[in-house]
C-alpha cells in the first residue's frame, strides 16, 4: 500500500511590500533543516504597503486573516524596526493583537514577531553584550539598540550603514557586509547581530563570520527561524547559518571552539 503523504506544516509570514530578503533566506533555512530529516515546512507570504496609524493595523489584521484562510500553523510578522523603533511595549502589543485576530478565524498558530525573535536569540546565547550592525540612519539605531536595552541586552557597539532606500538594502554585497564586520571591536561583546534587519542579507556570510570573529552571529533571519522551529516543538539541525541553528552536539563542539 502507497503510503499517505505528510501534508507539511504550513508557516504564514507578514513581510512589507519591499522585503526581498526574508522570502529568500527564510525558504532556504527551512529547506536545510528539512535535509535533516525535519518535518516538511512551507511558507506563504503576505505583503504590507507602508501605512501608518488605524490603516496599518486594519491591514495587519487583513493579512492575519487571509493567511488563517490558508490554515497555517505558525505566523510571523516579518518586521524588526516596525517594532522596535516604537519598543519593547509595542512588539508585545503585536504578538497580542496577532494572537487574537487568529484565534478569531478559528485558528490558534504559533505567533512569532522578527523583533521578538531576536531578543529570544540572543538570550538563548546568553548574550547580554552585543555588537550590532544595521542598515538604517544612526538615530534609527539607537532606537533599536535602546529596545534592546529595555529586554537587558546592552549593544556596547553599533554600526549604521545608514541606507535610506529600502531596496537597496536587499541588494547589500554581503562580502562588503563582511568586511564591514571583521573592522569592529568585540572585546566586549558576547555576540554578534550582523543584520538586525530583515531585509539586509547576511546567510551567506555568518559561518564565516563566526570563525573570523569567534564568537556567535546572528541575524534577523536566524533568530526568526530559531524561534519558528521552537515555537514548533522542532530541534533545529541547519548548517551553515551559523552556531545558533546547528544541531544541538555540533553547536555544543562549537561553543568550545568559539
Amino acid at each position: 500500500m502507497t503510503p499517505t503523504p505528510v501534508r507539511p506544516t504550513r508557516v504564514g509570514m507578514i513581510v512589507p511590500s519591499w522585503n526581498t530578503t526574508m522570502e529568500a533566506e527564510l525558504p532556504e533555512l527551512l529547506r536545510r533543516q528539512q535535509q535533516s530529516g525535519s518535518p516538511r515546512l512551507s511558507l506563504h507570504s503576505a505583503r504590507l504597503r507602508p501605512m501608518a496609524g488605524p490603516d496599518e493595523q486594519d491591514a495587519v489584521m487583513d493579512a492575519v486573516d487571509a493567511l488563517s484562510d490558508a490554515q497555517v500553523e505558525a505566523l510571523i510578522h516579518a518586521d524588526v524596526s516596525g517594532l522596535m523603533l516604537r519598543g519593547r511595549r509595542r512588539i508585545c502589543d503585536m504578538h497580542a493583537q496577532l494572537s487574537q485576530q487568529a484565534a478569531e478565524s478559528g485558528r490558534h498558530p504559533s505567533v512569532i514577531t522578527s523583533a521578538g525573535a531576536l531578543v529570544s536569540a540572543l538570550k538563548a546565547l546568553n548574550a547580554g553584550r552585543i555588537t550590532l550592525i544595521a542598515p538604517y540612519l544612526k538615530a534609527a539605531t539607537q532606537q533599536v539598540c535602546k529596545t534592546l536595552g529595555e529586554y537587558g541586552i546592552e549593544a556596547v557597539q553599533s554600526r549604521s550603514l545608514e541606507i535610506v532606500a529600502p531596496a537597496l538594502v536587499g541588494r547589500l554585497d554581503q562580502a562588503k557586509l563582511l568586511a564591514i564586520a571583521s573592522q569592529l571591536d568585540y572585546s566586549g561583546s558576547q555576540a554578534l547581530v550582523i543584520s538586525a534587519c530583515v531585509q539586509m542579507p547576511s546567510l551567506d556570510v555568518i559561518d564565516e563570520a563566526e570563525q573570523m570573529l569567534g564568537l556567535p552571529v546572528i541575524s534577523a533571519a536566524t533568530a526568526t527561524a530559531f524561534e519558528l522551529l521552537n515555537c514548533l516543538d522542532i530541534e533545529p539541525a541547519i548548517h551553515g547559518a551559523g552556531c545558533l541553528l546547528r544541531p544541538r552536539s555540533a553547536a555544543r563542539r562549537q561553543a568550545v571552539v568559539l
